[in-house]
């Protein structure tokens, strides 16, 4: 079924290999990779691509979809599963009633051998092969207890071991291949052609065959095609299936669009800017596969645990066949009937997948959410960290200064607005273009500026309508020993605000007072992580007053300001000694030393971004910091389901287990619950993981 068997090695490797001999190792088969455009290093591979493409148009008529080795178009209960369930269902159903209900036993035990002979194929084949070469696999535990129980004289719970373990087996498959469905389900967001611009006119081609360079045309309705840059027209763009955001986006000349995204009500024209393979959802879906090779440690523990698991059962029941009749009496084949049992009990099955799956539902749930989480050992460590460290700027707070107080002394506040937006007309720096926004907003006229000086470190000088006025810091004026305006600017400085003054020779007339723009929902991110007991820490390059009022502002636990990117390494290594696992939440630009030394890097609004993708362990494709506590919560359920899993699999076989060495237990028992059962219920909970609640997506 699972570990150490074929199909084991197969899951715990995240379904490596495929049945056409492709190598474990990469979670998908290499007909799977090449219809995506990757190489098995999941590189983008150009040769083949057409036929790639030629095949997933064809599909379900291509020859592989007919071969049965189309992973990603193949349905999920085929002909051969029915016919296999079906016919050997019957003909088990039809022995057991005839073995029992008539008086003829060899009609019903043929009926019986032939039950397990097609629903038992696989797993009697695998366990032959694996027994002379001495390989001790899932597969020979149940062919053993199966073929003991037909040569013992209990052919119809032999027959039904082998049919119960089948259709585990295929609960297991269907549940394994969740995320291929997945990842397939994000490929075919794409369309196969594009509308594109040529010779003044316009022609439907194969994406493929679209050029960097070249203009495709999106109309109301329409899936756009490729990644590129809107070079007319505009539109709302729905990017729910990159970003996971339920909001459609205004999208207009110069700003970038995506292959997958759904173009509502405008017409667009796009600049491709990268060919097909290499696109952000094509990206997406390969890192989401491979993220599912890589390994946690629960995972890795449970591995190392069943390398020793199988010959440790199989001498057991060998000791169980000799000892109980040697030292207390009981009769051989009562015995041989107990070590049958305690054989089918004993498969690890639920074991073997209890971790596996949970992952990988945690994983592909996260990629519907706009959540990339590229491996497994990163989703369980931030379900186990205590403390999230967040860099300030671009991640708390927008990077962009906003005006938040103006002050008159003795004029209108639209009046020093006025006098501040004249005197910055000129100037690109980001105050200036704080306080243009606000003067725009308030209708603040722009009056012409003669004589103007630009005064170093300081601020700028002019005259407006024959008066001469000033525009900067305090080092501009020096007025008398207790000025009125320095209450109001000393209270709005300890708020960690920018002040600039504006004034004339004879003293100030006003305050502007700008702060950088906190995120919408900074604080409320903060809360939820508190109430999950998660420390929060902030990093920042500003000075300590800044720092600390944006701090107290959002309601951070920790702040630690005037930090170079170096510095913010240090401080993530005294934080990791402190605490142990830290997760780092950043942009991606400065904070990337930081992020990559953190046992798991969070970069924000990575999309259309490939250093961050690549860098971080896990990307957050919109501007969305409410989805770190979702990143947060989903990690959380998905560390305790897997400990749901492991514990319940363990019990229950355990108690199993001491029921069969008292002869307690039936073989057809064991299986129905002490394995095929308990697959069941651990597949169950682990799929709980990917309903549309999970984590609370925002």
């Amino acid at each position: 079924m699972l570990l150490l068997g074929e199909r084991a090695t197969r899951l715990l490797s995240d379904r490596a290999g495929d049945r056409s001999g492709y190598a474990p190792g990469h979670p998908l088969s290499e007909t799977q990779l090449r219809l995506q455009g990757y190489d098995r290093d999941l590189r983008p591979n150009d040769s083949g691509r057409r036929q790639a493409v030629t095949e997933r148009e064809e599909c379900p008529s291509c020859p592989r979809c007919r071969a049965g080795i189309c992973e990603i178009h193949r349905p999920v209960v085929g002909r051969r599963e029915i016919a296999v369930f079906g016919i050997s269902g019957i003909l088990l159903l039809s022995g057991i009633l005839v073995n029992y209900l008539t008086p003829y036993p060899l009609a019903g035990t043929a009926l019986l051998l032939a039950a397990a002979a097609i629903s038992g194929y696989d797993v009697l084949r695998a366990g032959f092969f694996a027994l002379i070469r001495l390989r001790f696999s899932i597969a020979v535990l149940i062919s053993i207890a199966a073929a003991g129980a037909f040569l013992t004289g209990n052919p119809a719970e032999g027959a039904t071991v082998l049919y119960l373990y089948a259709v585990a087996e295929f609960m297991e498959e269907y549940a394994a291949g969740r995320a291929e469905r997945s990842i397939a389900s994000l490929l075919d967001l794409t369309p196969q052609t594009a509308r594109v611009r040529r010779d003044d006119g316009e022609v439907t081609v194969p994406v493929d065959d679209v050029g960097i360079g070249e203009t495709v045309i999106a109309r109301p309705g329409d899936t756009v095609p490729l990644d590129g840059v809107v070079t007319a027209g505009g539109s709302s763009v729905d990017q729910a299936a990159i970003t996971g955001e339920s909001v459609p986006v205004a999208k207009g000349v110069g700003d970038g669009v995506y292959a997958g995204t759904r173009n509502l009500d405008g017409y667009l024209e796009v600049r491709v800017t990268k060919p097909e393979r290499e696109s952000t959802i094509a990206r997406v879906a390969a890192l989401v596969a491979e993220a599912q090779a890589h390994t946690s440690p629960t995972e890795a523990f449970i591995e190392r645990f069943s390398r020793y698991y199988t010959p440790a059962v199989i001498l057991g029941a060998a000791l169980l066949v000799v000892v109980p009749p040697l030292a207390f009496g009981v009769p051989f084949l009562e015995a041989f009937y107990r070590a049958l049992v305690l054989l089918v009990i004993a498969c690890p099955c639920a074991l073997a997948i209890s971790t596996p799956v949970s992952m990988v539902s945690g994983i592909t749930t996260a990629a519907h959410n706009g959540v990339l989480i590229k491996g497994r050992d990163s989703l369980e460590a931030v379900g186990l960290a205590r403390v999230v460290v967040f860099d300030k700027t671009g991640t708390l707070t927008a990077g962009r200064l906003e005006v938040d107080n103006v002050i008159g002394f003795g004029i209108p506040e639209a009046e020093v607005l006025a006098v501040a937006v004249s005197l910055e007309s000129r100037s690109g720096h980001p105050i200036a273009e704080a306080i243009r926004r606000r003067a725009e907003e308030e209708g603040a006229v722009l009056q012409d500026v003669g004589e103007f000086v630009s005064i170093a470190g300081r601020g700028v000088r002019g005259r407006i309508g024959g008066a001469a006025y000033v525009l900067g810091n305090v080092a501009l004026f020096v007025d008398g020993d207790a000025p009125a305006w320095r209450a109001d600017y000393d209270r709005l400085e300890s708020e960690g605000k920018t002040v600039v003054l504006a004034g004339t020779a004879s003293g100030v007339l006003g305050l502007i007072a700008l702060s950088d723009v906190v995120k919408k929902d900074a604080k409320k991110t903060v809360a939820a992580l508190r109430a999950r007991g998660i420390r929060t820490v902030m990093l920042t390059g500003d000075n300590e007053r800044v720092g600390g009022a944006v701090a107290r502002r959002i309601g951070i636990d920790e702040c630690h300001a005037g930090l170079l990117p170096e510095d913010k390494v240090t401080m993530v290594e005294r934080l990791m000694d402190r605490y142990g696992l830290v997760v780092m939440v950043g942009d991606g630009v400065n904070d990337a030393p930081a992020l990559a030394r953190a046992n798991v890097g969070v970069a924000m609004g990575a999309i259309g971004s490939d250093v961050a993708i690549e860098a971080a362990d896990i990307v957050v494709m919109e501007d969305d910091i409410s989805r770190v506590a979702y990143l947060v919560a989903l990690s959380e359920k998905t560390v305790s389901v897997v400990r749901q899993n492991v514990i319940a699999a363990l019990v229950v076989k355990l108690g199993i287990a001491g029921l069969a060495v008292l002869g307690l237990v039936t073989l057809w028992m064991a299986v129905a619950f002490g394995d095929m059962g308990l697959s069941l219920a651990v597949i169950a909970n682990a799929l709980r993981i990917g309903r549309p609640d999970s984590g609370s997506p925002p």
